[in-house]
């Protein structure tokens, strides 16, 4: 048997893994999720248009099938899977995805209400101009070329066009630690700031701003930030755009009207039915008291129809409360996170990214016309060689007739370099018969003058700056204002002072009884119904009725849970008495093992006595206690050793006192003034329990003229004399007088 040897290379696992991550983070970064500043694609959309350019599928070529165009990308440039390779392809056709598609698609591509595009078997394809700009170059050794996958064949490491597309067309992606959203601007005006920093390179952030006014978005909607906003995003590469939706108001017949919507944020492209779905939802759980219904009447332009309820209230104030609350006004949160032209991914202010993309433009610039002066050189020394043979064109023929080697016949006799044989030796016979010494002379003289300017281009940074702005300005001239899909889109209108919506106003005042269940199931009937006699409403098996009393359409319904926060509900949102209600849990972020110890319509001119187990408390005022959010609002600190157990509205007068029982049957009275308010906090020993076992049960706030009362089954009792058992707070009390319900509760 053959010596087996071992061969073992021992390392650290944590060395190891860090390694290998750190090369699969790279790798990610760079050649799958961010794009290059110089081109604003990155590989695959790269490998896509080079691809399609092998296949001549320029703008004047027929469609071919998207199918072959992703197999040829991935057959030879990018062994990734074909769905990443067409859904990257689909995008670049997607025309409320990108500001200037890359891709001319033909075929379902999918569209803005969020329907997938068809397979790559029934759709097909070919370039745009916008591509086509991109790519101009690369027969010109303007870039590098680098060996694909398995080094079949090169392609491009960078597309040289002077098409701004990183700006035109913006770029998202997550990688490994990073992501990048970048916006899509204006072509027009992404070239005036490249113009501007061209000439003056130490423009300001400011400067360019003026110039490149902000995101321009293929769905369009208003930009709304002021100007200040926008130059800090762009100095830092960072921070987000609040866009909203374009609408007009139509007039109707009887003083009725409609709200038309007809551009929607950036943000929400392909998902418009979901969008028109989240506020007819919302419109059935009542949360838009000002909007009657909504209707999608879009085609192949946006037309969603919102009916107001009241024709009364302002178009403007409508609108206003649906962009608080719905995603007809969204957020865009840009990060120019790209990888510079030293392979780094990094973070860029617009100034670099602009800068960087003028130094590419340079070197494609100085490398094409080095192309260009070999080729003129080779084609000079052709020259020369053609206008020898048609001085000497008998000779030369003889020569090659009857020399065995007229190569070298050629070159000792009249002087000829081997390029300008080898030229005359593979030309037809009837060509050199067609040569003309002053046709010959002319084109000499022409390549000789493009030679010189070529030579004083390179010598010049003045003359390249020249170059490349005469290049702009013809990208500038095809995707100008005036034309369709330069036009600008999205509008920039700075928020003035923003209108006020008080949404309760708008409200029907109507009474309501609010019932809630043991198992946390609310409800809410029509009218003020006897509270005494609710015992017949149904609840499902094991419920039972926990907490009922009357409100109105316009209050604002506050549950208090047992951790120490306050949740609130709008009343005219909460569900009908014909079933069984619904769960509040769904409606707020209860706590798993939390309970809802109090719930009240909250008046926030009040205050409230908030106690928990172990007799601590204190005061709050009514207008902190209503919540924003369906996270309630923490009021007390409250845990599970010492969870909050009552809460109680205190009445309106003066010489108040409050009376605590505990489980201990003691009983104490205190003056309310001893009581601290607190917008959050533990609070204060209130009433004290020595034992560990003995809790709170109840508290009650009265005026002292009017005595201490409870009430029993029998009625309800005055204390004749309270003067026993007042005393200060924190102590433990007297024991409960004779006739105090067992129960240790007041029931006031």
């Amino acid at each position: 048997m053959p010596e087996i040897k071992e061969n073992i290379d021992s390392s650290q696992l944590i060395d190891a893994l860090s390694e290998r991550y750190l090369s699969y983070a790279v790798s990610t970064i760079v050649a799958r999720a961010m794009p290059d500043v110089r081109d604003g694609l990155k590989p695959v959309h790269r490998r896509i248009l080079f691809s399609m350019l092998k296949q001549k599928l320029g703008p004047a070529s027929g469609f071919r099938k998207c199918a072959a165009v992703v197999g040829n990308v991935l057959g030879q440039y990018h062994p990734h899977g074909d769905t990443s390779v067409y859904d990257a392809m689909v995008r670049l056709a997607q025309d409320f995805s990108v500001r200037y598609p890359l891709v001319d698609g033909q075929g379902n591509f999918g569209n803005i209400d969020g329907d997938p595009a068809a397979a790559y078997r029934y759709t097909e394809s070919k370039m745009t101009q916008a591509a086509m700009r991109i790519m101009e170059g690369l027969e010109d050794d303007a870039v590098d070329f680098a060996p694909n996958f398995d080094g079949t064949t090169d392609e491009p490491v960078v597309m040289p066009g002077a098409f701004p597309n990183l700006l035109a067309n913006g770029s998202t992606g997550i990688a490994v630690g990073m992501a990048t959203n970048i916006p899509t601007h204006n072509v027009s005006e992404a070239i005036d700031a490249l113009l501007l920093v061209l000439d003056k390179p130490e423009a300001t952030t400011q400067q360019i701003m003026k110039k490149l006014i902000g995101p321009d978005f293929p769905t369009g909607g208003v930009l709304i930030d002021g100007f200040e906003t926008i130059v800090k995003n762009y100095e830092t590469g960072k921070g987000a755009f609040r866009i909203r939706a374009k609408w007009h108001a139509e007039e109707l017949s009887h003083g009725q009207y409609q709200i038309v919507i007809t551009e929607i944020p950036y943000a929400v492209a392909g998902q418009k039915t979901r969008l028109v779905e989240q506020i007819a939802e919302m419109i059935d759980q009542k949360k838009l008291p000002l909007v009657d219904d909504i209707n999608d009447e879009s085609a192949s332009d946006i037309r969603i129809v919102i009916a107001p309820k009241n024709r009364n209230v302002p178009a403007d104030k409508v609108m206003a409360h649906l962009f608080a609350v719905t995603e007809l006004e969204s957020r865009f949160n840009m990060n120019f996170n790209v990888v510079d032209s030293t392979g780094s991914p990094r973070v860029m202010p617009i100034k670099d990214v602009l800068v960087e993309f003028l130094t590419h433009q340079r070197i494609v610039l100085t490398r094409r016309a080095e192309h260009r002066l070999r080729n003129i050189a080779r084609r000079l020394e052709v020259l020369a060689g053609l206008l020898v043979t048609y001085l000497n064109l008998d000779r030369v023929i003889q020569i090659i007739r009857e020399e065995d080697d007229p190569k070298a016949q050629l070159m000792s006799e009249f002087g000829l370099t081997e390029t300008q044989v080898e030229f005359v030796l593979n030309t037809r016979l009837r060509s050199l018969r067609k040569l003309e010494e002053m046709e010959i002379k002319k084109e000499d003289k022409a390549l000789r003058a493009e030679q010189r300017e070529l030579n004083a281009l390179l010598k010049s940074p003045e003359k390249q700056n020249e170059e490349m702005r005469g290049i702009f300005q013809e990208i500038q001239n095809e995707f100008s204002k005036k034309t369709a899909i330069g036009k600008r889109r999205t509008a920039w209108q700075p928020a003035g002072q923003e209108t006020a919506v008080n949404v309760d106003e708008f409200i029907e005042k109507e009474p309501l009884t609010i019932m809630l269940s043991q198992l946390g199931w609310i409800r809410a009937a029509k009218g003020h119904l006897d509270l005494g006699a609710l015992d017949d409403m149904k609840f499902k098996d094991g419920d039972a009725l926990e907490f009922a009393f009357h409100a109105n359409t316009v209050d604002k319904i506050n549950l208090f849970g047992s951790e120490g926060k306050m949740f609130t509900l709008a009343a005219n949102t909460l569900p009908g008495a014909r079933g069984f209600g619904e769960s509040v849990r769904l409606m707020i972020d209860l706590g798993a093992h939390e309970k809802i110890i109090a719930a009240f319509p909250l008046n926030q001119s009040a205050k409230y006595l908030l106690m928990a187990r172990r007799g601590t408390g204190f005061i709050v005022d009514g207008s902190n206690c209503l919540a924003q959010t369906k996270n309630g609002k923490q009021i007390m600190n409250a845990d599970s050793k010492n969870p909050a157990v009552l809460c109680r509205e205190i009445p309106d007068g003066d010489n108040l006192m409050a009376a605590f029982s505990g489980s201990n049957d003691k009983l104490l009275v205190i003056d309310l003034a001893e009581i601290p308010e607190m917008a959050r906090g533990k609070g204060v020993v209130l009433q004290k329990y020595n034992a560990e076992k003995t809790y709170t049960v109840d508290a009650s706030v009265f005026p002292k003229k009017s005595g201490l009362t409870w009430t029993t089954g029998r009625g309800t009792t005055k204390l004749d004399d309270i003067k026993p058992y007042i005393g200060k707070r924190g102590t433990q009390g007297q024991t409960v007088p004779v006739g105090f319900p067992r129960s240790g509760k007041f029931n006031n």
